[in-house]
């Protein structure tokens, strides 16, 4: 009897948005050109990659919504998916199809392969938010130190400076002043004192 029998896996997870899917089949016919198909959704309505081949040459070809590309082995077909997004969870069916010689054969429905594909947790951007924190707080502590620097410098130069003008003056304060053993409280400190032994006879 001319029949196909197709097994798969039931179920892949899918974390590195790429899929391997193989399709093993028994056919006791003798078929020369052969065409594989994947499928998906539960009416198996939409193609997305298929492969043929026959005795002398092989041919692939997959829609444009999907990244697939199939490949033929020992009994087996594998479809490799790639760049799949979550929105592709589903399941997929795989089908085999005798073109030639007649009479047309293809396998009948197998359970099918649900492909889980989970999105990827965004990892980079952590670690650059820590990274630029780190090198602001750095930068921080350089332009603060710095500043302190520069402001110590500024503060002893100051001082400095303010010291050798004051020993440098030429400023005295020629103000004469009562000798402290008088006390004439009437003339103010700085007023010159009286000599009265001119009044003296």
């Amino acid at each position: 009897e001319n029949k196909i029998l197709v097994a798969q896996h039931p179920l892949l997870t899918v974390t590195n948005k790429t899929a391997t899917l193989v399709c093993n089949y028994t056919y006791n016919g003798t078929g020369k050109e052969f065409r594989a198909s994947l499928h998906k959704g539960t009416d198996s309505a939409t193609e997305i990659c298929f492969i043929s081949w026959n005795t002398t040459k092989t041919s692939s070809n997959s829609s444009t919504e999907f990244n697939c590309q199939g490949t033929r082995g020992k009994d087996e077909v594998i479809f490799n998916l790639w760049n799949m997004s979550a929105n592709q969870t589903d399941i997929y069916f795989c089908k085999i199809e005798v073109m030639y010689p007649p009479p047309y054969v293809y396998n009948e429905k197998s359970n099918g392969t649900v492909i889980h594909v989970k999105e990827s947790p965004i990892q980079t951007q952590e670690p650059q938010s820590a990274i630029l924190l780190w090198i602001m707080v750095a930068m921080t502590a350089v332009l603060a130190l710095y500043s302190m620097l520069i402001t110590t410098v500024f503060i002893n130069y100051w001082q400095k400076s303010k010291n050798s003008r004051y020993h440098q003056s030429d400023y005295m304060n020629m103000t004469p002043r009562r000798p402290p053993y008088q006390k004439n409280k009437g003339y103010p400190s700085y007023a010159p004192t009286r000599d009265y032994t001119a009044y003296r006879s």
